[in-house]
Formats: structure tokens, sequence, C-alpha cells
């Protein structure tokens, strides 16, 4: 099976970029499921329920989120009737939404994506680690699912490679978002988990992490907070991971990073 998660996909050059790069990305990779993170798709901060539609009719399976979830207010009721928009699992039990959910291919591979938020410099949450064993604790890769996906929005490099080795053979791949930079750490773990700390950007990278330029740097040399931030508004590079899992296990056989238009270097595959 093929699966490709999109970064963190910013304001609407992000969006922009994703759409126009999604026919090709579909004929290349010939994928079975796509993720993408959208919590940073309205304007740099949040989602709405007009843009999760308009990636869900461009084909997009999931929508992940993050700290940003709730930015824009009309996502809390609509989150609540549409499975396929999840938000990190590790909020009170008493928040909107859900923080994971099983879904299912074409031809039928069941697919259990789930989401959890960092600890480390971010609000604080329910311990992630917990959290994340809890949810996994009643399915097993390989005999429950085809293939289990973990986003993991943080902000330490080494929250996330934590998560990665803690579920190594357990899970077909950890995938970090959240730090808007790809890197370049893609490998498959020695249990057979596919991981990259962060998946990077949708976005113009002519920017600070997506945002304008000036306003960004000013708030580091004045140390002022009185300039609204938007998001940069150049031609947006596409992000992501490409997934190939083994049929019966459901573990990673293949896994690369994409990088598509833009500023950044174009992955050779992509």
């Amino acid at each position: 099976m093929k699966i490709i998660y999109l970064g963190d996909v910013v304001g609407k050059s992000g969006r922009t970029a994703v759409m126009k790069h999604l026919p090709m990305l579909r004929e290349k990779y010939n994928f079975d499921f796509l993720i993408l993170n959208g919590e940073n798709a309205a304007h740099g901060f949040g989602i709405t329920p007009k843009i999760c539609e308009e990636f869900f009719e461009a084909g997009i399976d999931v929508i992940t989120l993050g700290n940003h979830a709730w930015d824009k207010r009309e996502i809390l009721n609509y989150i609540q009737k549409e499975n396929r928009l999840i938000r990190p699992l590790n909020y009170p039990e008493n928040t909107p939404g859900k923080g994971s959910e099983l879904y299912k291919t074409k031809s039928g591979d069941k697919i259990f994506v789930a989401q959890v938020m960092g600890c480390l410099f971010m609000e604080p949450l329910e311990n992630p680690f917990n959290e994340v064993e809890k949810c996994l604790s009643k399915i097993t890769l390989g005999v429950d699912v085809n293939c289990i996906i973990l986003d993991i929005h943080a902000e330490a490099t080494s929250e996330k490679m934590a998560m990665g080795h803690y579920l190594d053979g357990r899970v077909s791949m950890v995938i970090g978002s959240h730090s808007h930079i790809p890197t370049a750490d893609t490998q498959i773990l020695p249990g057979g988990t596919a991981y990259q700390t962060d998946a990077g950007m949708c976005g113009d990278y002519d920017s600070v992490i997506g945002m304008k330029k000036e306003p960004s740097v000013n708030r580091f040399l004045q140390k002022l907070d009185n300039q609204r931030l938007e998001p940069a508004e150049g031609e947006a590079t596409v992000c992501g991971v490409l997934l190939e899992t083994d049929d019966l296990s459901g573990l990673a056989i293949r896994v690369h990073a994409i990088r598509v238009g833009g500023r950044l270097t174009a992955t050779k595959t992509a």
C-alpha cells in the first residue's frame, strides 16, 4: 500500500500549491491514501469547514490538526460530525472531535490514523506517550489493520524521535509536523517503522516558517508582538513523505521525502 502524508499547509499559497501538484503526485505515485496537516490552512491560523470541504473534494482522505486546531471557532461544530478531520488525541476527553479514526481505502484496506501533540515547549496536555499507548492497546498492526500512521505535532525533535523509537515495530509510520521545516532524516527504524522528524510545510519558504518576513523579524528585534503575522504569498513548496508498506505486516518497506515546486530543491523522485 502507498500512503502520502503532506506537511502543514500554510495559507492560500500552500493550499494553491497542494491543488496544483496533487494531480501530478497522484499520477506519479498512484497512492492509495492521502493525509494532510491543515491546521494553518486558513490564513496561517486554523482551518475552516469550507477549506476542509475543498480538500476533501480534491481527494484528501484525512486532515490532521494541531495547536491551532481551534483558531477558527466554526470548526468546533464541524469536527463533531466530520470523522475525516482529527485533532490531537491527548486533549481532554470532553474536547470536540476525535484524536484517531479507522478508515478504509477504495480497495478495502484498513488504515488507522492518529495524532498526538507533544508537551515540550507546547501547551500542557496529557502525556502523549501514555495516550498513544491507550489508543493502540486494542489494535495490532498486520492483524486488525493494514496500516497505522501517527502524526506527532511537536516542537522538540527529541520528543518526536523518542516517539518514533517507542512505537518502532508497532506502527507503519511516525511522522512529525509543526516545525514547518523538512528534516533530512527520512528512514526506516530497526523494527520496521518509517520515520521523519518533520515533514515540512506546504508553504512559501521565502518566509519565516511560512509567515511574511518583516513582521516576524521585528518580533525578534523589538520584542513586540503588535504586528500581525500573515502568511507569505509567494510560490509554495509542497513537502511531505511517501510511504510504501508490506501488505502482510503493515510495516514500511520504502519511505522517501517529497519536495516539489517553490524555492526548495525538488526531491529526485518528485
